[in-house]
Parts: C-alpha cells; sequence; structure tokens
C-alpha cells in the first residue's frame, strides 16, 4: 500500500484535538483502543495547534485486528471520520466496524 492508497480521514469533530483546527492536520493518524473502542491514537490535547499547513490527513496504521476494514493492520476503508468518543476515549475512529 502506498500513500496514495491510504485511507483518507474524511472527518473529525474532536474539538480538542492539536491537528484538528478545520479539518485533521496531522499527515496520518493510527487507530488504537480496546474494550470496543477505536481511539485515535494521533490525539494530543494541547492548546497549540500542531500539524501540516494543508489537510491531508490519512489513516497510517490501524491495530484494531478485529475491525471489517482491516487486513494485514491496514484500514482497507475507503475513508474514515473521527469524533468525539465516551468516557476516557477522547476521539475515536467512527468508521471502526466490528467483524
Amino acid at each position: 500500500m502506498t500513500t496514495t492508497e491510504m485511507p483518507a480521514v474524511h472527518e473529525c469533530t474532536v474539538s480538542g484535538c492539536s491537528y484538528n483546527h478545520d479539518g485533521c492536520h496531522a499527515f496520518a493518524i493510527t487507530v488504537g483502543g480496546g474494550n470496543g473502542s477505536a481511539d485515535c491514537g494521533t490525539f494530543v490535547p494541547l492548546n497549540t495547534k500542531g500539524g501540516l499547513d494543508r489537510v491531508t490527513a490519512q489513516v497510517g496504521a490501524c491495530s484494531r485486528a478485529d475491525c471489517r476494514h482491516n487486513s494485514a493492520l491496514e484500514c482497507t476503508a475507503s475513508s474514515v471520520r473521527v469524533g468525539p468518543g465516551e468516557g476516557d476515549h477522547a476521539a475515536n475512529c467512527l468508521t471502526y466496524a466490528p467483524r
């Protein structure tokens, strides 16, 4: 899989992430988590805005092997959405779907 084939982060509605300012400005995100939650491991809760000058975020890796979009730890979804989670899960991959 090349970077042009990696799924884009189509939407992020997590307001408390340093990479999210009018879209995700990280080069790539990592999806992880456990206990039924697919967390965005790239979530950074700082007051400083970070990332690239333009919105180009994509899924770099996914350790949720139980997701139907996961093939050899690579995301096969056409794009992903990230949004607020519950409890201590601040940012979740909303595209996560268990097998």
